[in-house]
C-alpha cells in the first residue's frame, strides 16, 4: 500500500514545515511503514542550519522518522484523529549528516504496543547506507486530551 502526500495529511495532524514525510511507499497498518523525505535547499531550516554548509538537524530526522512510524499507527480508523506523542527516544545514533539532495527512506516497526502505549524501531538511510536509527517510545492520545 502506498500513500501520497494528501492521503498522509488525512493521517497525521503535522503540516508544512513541520511535515516531514513526503510519501509512504510501503504500509502493513499499525505493524510497519516505509516512507520518504526528499530534503531540498529550500527547506527553511537551511538558513541557519548551518550557512555555508548545510546540515539537516538531527532532531528533524528523527521527528521525520517517528512520522514514518506515525503514519502505521494511526492509519487504522479506530486511531485516526489521535496524536501520537513522544514518551522518549533510546538508542538514538546519528552516522552521517543529511544534506541537500538527499532522499532519506526511513523503514519504522512497531516492536511492542500495550493498549494506547508501544515501542516503534525506526531506521533512515540515504543511498541504501544507514544515516540515523532510533528507539521511539510513544503514547496516543486524543487532540482534546492535550
Amino acid at each position: 500500500m502506498t500513500l501520497d502526500i494528501n492521503e498522509i495529511q488525512q493521517i497525521l495532524p503535522h503540516r508544512p514545515p513541520m511535515l516531514l514525510v513526503d510519501r509512504i511507499t510501503a504500509l502493513d497498518p499499525f505493524k510497519s511503514a516505509t516512507g520518504i523525505k526528499c530534503v531540498t535547499m529550500n527547506e527553511p531550516f537551511f538558513l541557519g542550519h548551518f550557512p555555508g554548509h548545510p546540515i539537516m538537524p538531527g532532531v528533524l530526522l528523527l521527528e521525520g522518522m517517528a512520522q514514518v512510524g506515525g503514519v502505521a499507527m494511526l492509519y487504522p480508523a479506530e486511531h485516526r484523529g489521535k496524536i501520537a506523542l513522544f514518551g522518549g527516544m533510546e538508542n538514538v545514533k546519528f552516522k552521517r549528516p543529511v544534506v541537500p539532495g538527499d532522499t532519506v527512506v526511513t523503514k519504522a516497526e512497531l516492536v511492542r504496543v500495550r493498549g494506547l502505549f508501544g515501542l516503534l524501531h525506526a531506521d533512515a538511510y540515504v543511498e541504501d547506507e544507514l544515516v540515523a536509527s532510533a528507539d521511539f517510545k510513544f503514547a496516543l492520545k486524543n487532540a482534546d486530551e492535550l
